[in-house]
């Protein structure tokens, strides 16, 4: 990866040498050497949590932060690296001289700190993982703070070992770990009874001096409450990106007028991304509908609370939702396993049935809740009831797996 990197910042470095202006432009950033640097450098960071079990939700915010993160360090490097385009005496290099000379600039950039970055995208993928965990069972449990209780432990972080607190409390807001670069602290889950929460004023008083060295407050952030592997904030940013609607998702690309040249990099990254993903995910989506194709042929019979039995199917229109919403609802279940949905609803059980709670325009009437477990969890499938008027005024009614969420 390294040797890759190192070839696709040279790439880079040609795209930045036929500049001709006199000033940097941003607008560089979009040119398709850099998007394939920044590609390349945000895959390395996303392979830090391939392994770590998590909601495709989550995945694919972690990994779009990775993108922009590396988009953003990416712009920097090009902006560092432009005065080197002349010598000493405004004269402009040859290619070879000014590549030779920001050596030190990939080195640095994509070798010593990718280090400190990739773990820390590890340690803030594992965090969230463990964040959407903990949300399962909202405050029925406290969370301890926990450090590796050795000599490398950072005597500041020292201090918070063993805060324990309801995970609705604040203070995982802002001292969540990881808590700085190369930080091993964790969070664990902790019966009430046996470990009851420390004072929320003492807490926030020990986080305080925990990340007193964090001067501006850069690792003051939850990863799996933001959805994010690295803070809006970090040393590629500016402060104000710490509550701009652009990086929180709230703004329209297009209504947003960038005033620096952070920022101006910034909406191109998240515009790129955008892309990127609508394509991703249009090759993705057509690619798992045709595998879900043969549940359109599969149906069995269910019983409900009044004794009858309904044969519940799929449809075409369900599958779409299935694949589009379940993701979002479910931290078990994964998009391979879509295709052996067929099998889960055979195995569930009724659990409850519930009318419409709002007005629909596609003729669902009624909902029927089965549950089953799905690698130890507990899962919950959703069945609708739909029912379309003929022309000749006769209802057809169908029943189809609709959604499917965690218990």
């Amino acid at each position: 990866m390294r040797r890759r990197l190192s070839s696709l910042f040279e790439g880079m470095m040609r795209s930045l040498f036929k500049e001709d202006g006199a000033e940097f432009r941003v607008e560089l950033v979009a040119d398709p050497s850099v998007q394939e640097f920044v590609g390349t450098h945000a895959s390395a960071l996303d392979s830090a949590f391939e392994k770590v079990e998590m909601s495709e939700a989550m995945r694919r915010r972690l990994t779009r932060s990775n993108y922009i993160f590396s988009g953003m360090k990416a712009f920097h490097e090009l902006n560092e690296a432009f005065p080197s385009l002349l010598d000493e005496n405004g004269n402009r290099k040859s290619f070879e001289r000014f590549l030779n000379d920001v050596q030190t600039i990939d080195k640095t950039y994509n070798s010593n700190y990718l280090r400190a970055e990739y773990n820390f995208v590890a340690g803030s993928a594992e965090m969230a993982a463990r964040w959407e965990s903990f949300m399962q069972d909202g405050d029925r449990y406290h969370l301890q703070y926990r450090t590796q209780r050795d000599d490398k432990v950072r005597p500041e972080h020292a201090a918070l070992d063993r805060v324990t607190l309801p995970p609705s409390d604040s203070f995982w807001e802002e001292f969540y770990p990881p808590n700085g670069w190369n930080c091993r602290c964790t969070v664990v889950q902790v019966r009430k009874s046996k470990c009851p929460a420390t004072n929320h004023d003492e807490a926030m008083r020990l986080g305080d001096e925990a990340l007193q060295r964090d001067s501006k407050g850069i690792f003051r952030f939850n990863a799996g409450k933001e959805g994010k592997s690295v803070p809006d904030y970090n040393p590629y940013t500016i402060r104000r990106c710490r509550n701009c609607d652009v990086a929180k998702g709230k703004a329209k690309l297009a209504r947003f007028t960038p005033d620096n040249e952070v920022c101006r990099a910034c909406v191109i990254f998240h515009q790129c991304a955008g892309d990127a993903e609508k394509s991703a995910v249009a090759i993705e989506r057509k690619h798992y509908l045709h595998e879900m194709e043969p549940l359109l042929t599969r149906s069995c019979s269910k019983t409900i609370s009044d004794g009858s039995s309904i044969p519940v199917g799929f449809s075409t229109y369900g599958n779409k939702h299935l694949f589009s919403d379940t993701f979002g609802r479910s931290s078990v279940l994964t998009k391979e396993d879509l295709k052996d949905l067929a099998t889960l609803i055979e195995n569930a059980t009724f659990l409850d049935d519930s009318a419409l709670t709002h007005p629909r325009s596609d003729d669902i009437q009624h909902f029927y809740y089965f549950k089953t477990s799905l690698r130890g969890v507990e899962i919950r499938i959703n069945v609708a009831k739909m029912v379309k008027i003929r022309s000749n005024g006769r209802a057809r009614i169908s029943y189809f797996v609709y959604s499917v969420n965690d218990i």
